[in-house]
């Protein structure tokens, strides 16, 4: 039925670091949900039974940036907002993806006023724009699952500024005995 039948017969497969790397990202694509307006009720609404973010493996919305890895910008984002918007975005380790959600967020919608962002490419770099007012949770699906087609077309080599962080246990060890 799944892998597993597979491997019975073969008991090995054959795959690159790229391709192990690109589907383990964009199955596990943990959003920020940024929540600003009408377009955020639409946003929870994908997480109901009916829509199930969960079957593309996004239902861990996370509300800490330094743990996610997609920010969806649901709603009206005015100037005031949109350094609140940008430093949570600084905050979230690379690499990084957005989907602005809805005509506000994505032109600024019918609001052509002063205090109101006509668009938030304007400070953020957008990869989705999924549009509607509000979108439906298919239209937020449909740009989930571009994202992860995007994802998965992404190299290891394309991140060569990320740092691994080891830890040494036996420094920890000798620091924790000297206290």
């Amino acid at each position: 039925m799944g892998l597993e039948s597979k491997l019975i017969n073969d008991g090995f497969f054959t795959t690159t670091v790229d391709a192990l790397a690109a589907w383990a990202r964009e199955s596990s694509v943990w959003p920020m949900p940024m929540g600003i307006s009408c377009c955020a009720i639409e946003m929870m609404a994908s997480g109901d039974p009916k829509y199930d973010i969960s079957r593309f493996g996004s239902e861990v919305m996370r509300f800490t940036p330094r743990q996610c890895d997609l920010m969806i910008v649901a709603g009206t984002v005015t100037y005031k907002m949109a350094h609140v918007v940008k430093k949570i975005f600084d905050q979230m380790p690379e690499p990084k993806w957005v989907i602005a959600m809805g005509a506000c967020t994505s032109t600024g919608g019918m609001y052509r006023s002063y205090n109101v962002v006509q668009g938030i490419d304007q400070f953020l770099p957008v990869d989705i724009y999924a549009a509607g007012c509000p979108p439906r949770p298919e239209n937020l699906l449909n740009a989930l699952m571009q994202i992860q087609e995007k994802i998965g077309k992404t190299r290891v080599k394309d991140f060569p500024d990320l740092q691994i962080v080891r830890y040494d246990t036996k420094q920890a060890e000798l620091s924790l005995s000297k206290n």
